[in-house]
């Protein structure tokens, strides 16, 4: 047993093709079938449920991947605090993070790679659920998501700013100019949403429901790269977080209007495993939150 081979299975999980993990792995087919049926004889039992294509693990193909996942996280978190010994910390931070916190991530990452400049990191737009399951599966080595709307399992918690809402509109919108607006009058209008895989989108619905009011979009989408574009040809308006106007996002022709009657507010945080030994990325990622916590950066950042 090798961590390749143990990478091999892993791969062979998330890609259910034997064709296909071999070419994210950069192996041939062959090679990776051979590297599997070692590790049946290794365990002496079948792992994968064979037929004319791959169809799964069996019972002990699980446990085996299960403890895959776990020792190639732990492989790498090794690698990373032997490096910290030369003071220069390497190896990779996998992030998670819902789509409206994706805005947010350039004043995190920035002041992390200043620090830390020979990890690699990686950012991947995830569902809240998304998070907690890579985070489960060593998948991700932090979470950027919601901390009190939905119960979070086995993390270790650390809030970053307060969610607060607004309605994005076009310039032909009958209510530009206003400061405000109510989540009741929103609803008068065509909206486009997150879809409702999106805790974003449960939290608005709840929002909605707290006014009296049923929100029916005629367009939904999980990426709020293409939710903005679709509010400046004017056919819609959007639910946004407050936030959603730092840095260059937003399009000339759009305006934010703050949304009351409710005043909705949630918490955004970063969350780690609750598990030893932490990844020493993450760890140094959550060395720059904290700091940047004291200094109060994110609620100053957030009302501007």
């Amino acid at each position: 047993m090798t961590p390749k081979s143990l990478k091999y299975f892993i791969a062979l999980s998330k890609e259910c093709h034997f064709g296909r993990a071999a070419e994210v792995c950069n192996i041939s087919q062959p090679t990776l079938s051979s590297a599997i049926k070692q590790l049946e004889t290794e365990f002496n039992v079948p792992l994968v449920r064979r037929g004319q294509k791959f169809q799964g693990f069996t019972p002990e193909g699980k446990k085996v991947l299960e403890w895959s996942e776990r020792i190639i996280a732990d492989t790498d978190a090794m690698r990373q605090e032997v490096s910290k010994l030369s003071k220069i910390l390497t190896g990779r931070l996998r992030l998670g993070a819902i789509p409206t916190a994706l805005s947010i991530l350039p004043y995190l990452t920035a002041p992390f790679y200043e620090s830390s400049p020979s990890v690699f990191i990686n950012v991947s737009s995830m569902s809240s659920s998304e998070i907690q399951k890579a985070l489960d599966n060593f998948e991700i080595d932090m979470g950027i998501t919601y901390l009190d709307n939905e119960p979070l399992k086995r993390v270790i918690s650390t809030h970053l700013y307060n969610e607060s809402y607004s309605l994005l509109v076009a310039d032909t919108s009958p209510f530009l100019g206003q400061k405000t607006i109510s989540w009741k009058e929103a609803v008068s209008i065509p909206l486009g949403l997150l879809s409702k895989d999106m805790q974003n989108r449960r939290i608005i619905d709840t929002a909605f429901a707290k006014a009296g009011v049923v929100a029916k979009p005629s367009f939904e989408t999980n990426s709020m790269a293409s939710l903005i574009p679709h509010v400046t040809t004017g056919y819609w308006s959007a639910v946004v977080p407050r936030h959603i106007a730092l840095g260059s996002i937003l399009p000339a022709g759009l305006s934010l209007i703050k949304l009351i009657e409710p005043n909705i507010v949630y918490k955004v945080g970063a969350i780690i495993s609750d598990r030893e030994p932490q990844p020493p990325t993450a760890k140094a990622m959550l060395g720059i939150i904290k700091k940047l916590g004291r200094d109060k950066f994110f609620k100053r950042l957030i009302d501007r």
